[in-house]
């Protein structure tokens, strides 16, 4: 099974063997960001998932 983990923390996540890694926005909101307005946000999560898409499809390891 392919998975990508979104995650703060990279390194923690690399150390336990994840080999797709996305960097999300911020630790209380990886993938989002509750401060900005709703478009921003939108377009943040966006990017977020666009990247996780790639990595899908990418082979590993993936990291961003």
């Amino acid at each position: 099974m392919t998975i990508v983990h979104v995650t703060t923390m990279s390194p923690i996540a690399q150390m336990v063997g994840n080999n797709r890694i996305v960097t999300g926005n911020g630790i209380v909101h990886p993938v989002g960001a509750a401060d900005r307005p709703p478009a921003e946000e939108l377009r943040i999560r966006r990017q977020i998932v666009e990247k996780a898409l790639t990595a899908l499809t990418s082979p590993a390891p993936f990291f961003v």
